[in-house]
């Protein structure tokens, strides 16, 4: 048992079900909490950035709950890479724990925290913490990675039992945290940021159990509910998935536990986050690059107008566009919407699928890579086990069949408001409306003339690889 250990927290913001807490407190006498605010990434982000908020008051809630038990949380700003090795120097750690990312720059950042604390004679140990099967733990016959969705949760439910659900107790262990005091937690002013109010997210641990156990009483009419954005049938657990202040671990056994087809429609979910984990864990490269190369030819027209009236809702479109006001007014997007969101900017404003994942990066506070780099790609068509080309949502049927009373984008297009259920779907279809107004505009494009070259797009692609 060494005498001091270092438990780096970065996407666990708790203090219970931990991984690397946990084997950090069996194994050491003393244990460091600690947080980087990690320079490389806060000078890419806008000054004013909720994700930001949202991370500060969930380590508030974990700076009080260490110094409940007598101790406290080290929180620094810099480079990981050297903050890291200096504070483990410092305080003497004879090691660094810390739980497994699977993002292609953060695992460069932790192989060169692991060098320089190497070359201190100190040890850097991670686990995995934020999935359920991580890396190569589900193989094909083949020992390959699985690249279709259905075969993938196939193995992942026939492999599952309590022991990969099993909680990673911390409780028990409290009393070997380092006894010490810290400051206060910084103001984000001094870190160059705004504060905002993120009370809607129910930051850290408190307000993650707080949210699931509200959905633990709607858990069993989710796969009713899920598809529209208008009642409250989702978990709105994914910004707390993001950061750590729930465990995926729990919400996946009592899913598991639970039966009954909404549990599983949501374990179900959870199983994707999983496979879209192991996919860039097996393939970095999609984060940029098309996961299908048949795909690597399309040329996307990229008209700039058409973009920034996606990224402004102004697209003429009512569920598009209340789509993205929400992402925009909120940081949120309901999941029906996002696969239309989507659609709608690759197969019908002919964009390349990139521009709005990054947009859909800078905006959503749930922000992940693996999924959102999935996401995209599934709507997009090139991705592993995506949607066919051919298959193209019509963003008018779409609405209809899921926002039925357009409740929905009443509340985000407050200026159509006064439309019919029928009309407020296609205002520009509806003969008795005399003119759009001024405050909405007319479509910028016609889908059935969108969709006929989208799928010419993709089907010369196609000819030119088998050429």
């Amino acid at each position: 048992m060494s005498a001091t250990a270092i438990v780096w927290f970065r996407r666990d913001l708790r203090l219970f079900d931990h991984a690397a807490l946990h084997k950090a407190l069996r194994n050491s006498q003393r244990v460091i909490a600690v947080f980087i605010f990690d320079s490389t990434i806060l000078q890419t982000l806008p000054k004013r950035d909720p994700r930001l908020a949202f991370i500060w008051h969930s380590l508030q809630q974990l700076k009080t709950s260490l110094r409940e038990q007598g101790s406290d949380l080290l929180v620094r700003y810099g480079d990981p890479c050297r903050e890291i090795p200096a504070l483990a120097q410092q305080y003497r750690a004879a090691a660094v724990y810390a739980n497994n990312d699977y993002e292609p720059e953060a695992i460069c950042r932790d192989a060169g925290v692991a060098q320089q604390l190497a070359a201190q004679g100190i040890g850097f140990h991670s686990y995995k913490d934020q999935v359920i099967f991580e890396k190569d733990e589900i193989l094909t016959q083949a020992q390959g990675m699985y690249s279709v969705f259905t075969p993938y949760k196939r193995v992942w439910l026939a492999k599952v039992d309590d022991f990969y659900l099993r909680s990673y107790p911390v409780l028990p262990y409290l009393n070997n945290l380092a006894r010490l005091t810290e400051p206060e937690l910084p103001p984000l002013s001094e870190l160059g940021f705004e504060d905002c109010n993120v009370d809607l997210y129910k930051p850290g641990m408190q307000g993650g159990e707080m949210l699931f156990e509200d959905f633990c009483q709607r858990i069993g009419q989710y796969h009713q509910a899920r598809d529209f954005p208008a009642i409250k049938g989702v978990s709105y657990l994914s910004v707390h998935l993001r950061f750590g202040t729930v465990s995926i671990r729990e919400l996946a056994r009592v899913a598991w536990h639970t039966g009954g087809i909404g549990a599983q429609t949501w374990l179900s979910e959870l199983i994707w986050r999983d496979f879209y984990q192991q996919i860039l864990w097996h393939r970095p490269e999609v984060v940029t690059q098309v996961f299908k190369p048949s795909y690597n030819t399309i040329v996307f027209p990229n008209n700039p107008a058409y973009f920034a009236a996606w990224c402004q809702g102004r697209t003429g479109f009512p569920i598009v566009d209340a789509a993205m006001r929400q992402l925009n007014q909120t940081g949120y997007m309901h999941n029906r919407l996002r696969m239309i969101a989507a659609s709608f900017l690759v197969k019908d404003l002919l964009i390349d699928w990139r521009w709005g994942e990054r947009y859909f990066a800078e905006k959503l506070m749930d922000f992940d890579l693996a999924s959102n780099n999935g996401g995209w790609q599934w709507a997009a068509s090139t991705g592993c086990d995506a949607q066919p080309y051919f298959r193209i949502f019509n963003p008018v049927t779409q609405s209809e069949r899921f926002d039925p009373e357009g409740k929905f984008i009443r509340r985000y297009c407050p200026e159509l408001a006064q439309l019919s259920n029928k009309a407020i779907y296609a205002p520009w279809l509806d003969k008795t409306i005399s003119g759009l107004t001024t405050e909405y505009p007319a479509p910028i494009v016609d889908h059935a003339t969108q969709r006929l070259l989208a799928l010419a797009l993709f089907k010369r692609a196609i000819t030119e690889v088998s050429n």
